[in-house]
């Protein structure tokens, strides 16, 4: 049964501004230097871990059909992330690589944290404002995604993970037994490739090549261009670098949630290339409180996928009847995917449950496990 609560109110929207005091912590971390440099990566895999285990599930659902003019402070904190972080990075660019007192270990433990945060907090929010209809919502979305040089995302996810997700077609599903090891290197290359053909794809069926200026990814390479020239102009030689280590710290963070979420989950293939369509029971769910504040709601992933452009308030919590359930959330599974067997032992168990759950009539599931079923029509 569905309890409505009031969403309105700025004190319902508060823990999901939790994020912002990360930025202050960045700052000390910078400017005190010694232990607080590994303040952030402490705070946002910890902390919240540990906050899960005391303020325990958030069961509780809003109604679906609240105003936008309601949801004001809870798109406020998206809308404003964007200028919040290009200013935390631009400062750091320009005061880390300078910084007498910090030696080279503590600026490098200093941008790990920083992208901990462009990744955990800014791909997450880019995420959400991709999704939205107005267009300065996704222009911010793609300021998000140019700071770690990922504007690819924005196509992947939009034209090929949520049309392919538990496919063959989409890289980010993640397969049965397939550590992160594995899952990481591929995707990073499936997904750039999978994302300019499904762009190139769309152009096509206008009439138009690759090249027309309407393609995203000349506004993608720009941006991107633009980012690496403000980190050499601020911090030289070790800015830039600094600048792309924090991007691969993000990227990986993306794709460790991305591992976690639909990991083993797969759509039944109908024959001849077709598939079930999408359910909740084909991405994990989880109700963490706490970890929800700071991903603003996105482990509620089973609802994500079944309306992609609800905004976060109003994600709904789905049971186990309905969809698979994480143990914990994506703070501690994405540390947990990080080492293989305690994964497989945590997972595997219940993905086979899952199965027998939903699919008892499958009998082989090798052409599964192994993405060799045929493509989707």
């Amino acid at each position: 049964m569905t309890t409505r609560t009031p969403v309105s109110h700025i004190r319902n929207a508060l823990p999901f501004w939790m994020s912002l005091l990360l930025v202050p912590l960045a700052v000390w971390g910078a400017m005190q230097g010694g232990w607080t440099v590994i303040l952030l990566p402490l705070a946002t895999w910890y902390l919240f871990t540990i906050l899960d285990a005391f303020v325990g599930l958030n069961l509780d659902n809003n109604d679906v059909d609240t105003p936008e003019d309601q949801l004001f402070w809870y798109r406020a904190v998206t809308l404003i992330w964007a200028p919040v972080q290009f200013a935390l990075l631009a400062w750091m660019l320009w005061y880390v690589p300078a910084a007498d007192h910090l030696s080279v270990l503590e600026k490098i433990v200093l941008f790990l944290g920083l992208g901990v945060i462009t990744g955990t907090v800014g791909i997450n929010y880019s995420h959400e404002l991709m999704h939205q209809k107005p267009r300065g919502e996704r222009l911010l979305g793609d300021a998000l995604l140019a700071m770690v040089l990922y504007s690819h995302f924005r196509s992947e996810h939009m034209l090929v993970h949520h049309r392919y997700v538990a496919t063959p077609r989409d890289p980010v599903t993640a397969r049965y037994n397939e550590g992160f090891h594995r899952f990481f290197p591929r995707v990073l290359r499936q997904c750039y490739v999978s994302a300019f053909n499904a762009e190139k794809a769309m152009l096509n069926r206008k009439g138009k090549p690759w090249t027309d200026l309407s393609n995203p990814f000349f506004r993608y390479w720009a941006m991107q261009g633009l980012m690496l020239l403000i980190a050499i102009l601020l911090g030289g030689v070790a800015g830039v670098l600094l600048f792309l280590w924090q991007a691969f710290i993000a990227i990986w963070q993306l794709e460790l949630v991305n591992y976690v979420e639909h990991y083993g989950l797969t759509r039944k293939h109908l024959g001849s290339g077709r598939y079930e369509h999408v359910h909740p029971r084909h991405s994990w769910n989880a109700a963490h409180k706490a970890s929800n504040w700071l991903l603003i709601n996105l482990q509620r992933h089973s609802d994500h996928h079944y309306k992609p452009d609800r905004r976060f308030p109003l994600l709904q919590n789905h049971t186990e009847e309905d969809a698979p359930q994480l143990p914990y959330g994506y703070p501690l599974m994405t540390m947990a995917a990080m080492v293989p067997p305690i994964w497989r032992r945590v997972m595997n168990p219940r993905v086979r449950r899952w199965r027998q759950m939903y699919y008892p009539e499958i009998n082989d599931w090798k052409p599964y496990n192994k993405a060799l079923n045929p493509a989707p029509r």
